[in-house]
């Protein structure tokens, strides 16, 4: 037989029959209409009264903090002139700048602006530049490796 629409069914116990409550004996679920044995859930209206005790409660009603905080940490800006303490031809890398406490410890990247000048000349490895700044470097004869 061909699988069309007039003839699609369910799979067999992936259909439940829905669950008529709060009809009293008649619906067959016996005196408490399929609600249980008192309390406060057993009630009309009962569930949103219920209150919640303890520390979640106080978790609940204390207010959320505003604003947003990234995940990810955003490049340090650091002006040119911070690399004149290096010597020349040395290779400045992310892990030089934090040997020399120029960036905190938790630096994943930095970007070089082109603030002061640029006395010296040095290899940058692994460090992003403005074009002012890749200008600056490159003039003081040295060079910008991605």
């Amino acid at each position: 037989m061909a699988i069309e629409l007039n003839n699609l069914k369910p799979a067999v116990g992936s259909r439940r029959k829905f669950k008529r409550f709060g009809r009293g004996n008649a619906s067959g679920k016996g005196t408490t209409a399929g609600k249980g044995t008192k309390g406060q859930r057993a009630r009309q209206g009962g569930r949103k009264g219920l209150r919640q005790i303890g520390m979640k409660r106080t978790v609940q009603s204390t207010p959320k903090l505003g604003g947003f905080a990234a995940i990810q940490k955003k490049a340090v800006a650091l002006q040119l002139s911070v690399l004149n303490q290096f010597d020349n031809g040395a290779v400045v890398t992310i892990d030089a700048l934090i040997k020399r406490d120029v960036v905190p410890a938790w630096t994943k990247a930095v970007k070089m602006i082109g603030g002061g000048k640029l006395q010296r000349k040095l290899t940058v490895k692994g460090i992003n530049a403005s074009a002012d700044a890749k200008k600056q470097i490159e003039a003081a004869g040295g060079t910008l490796l991605g």
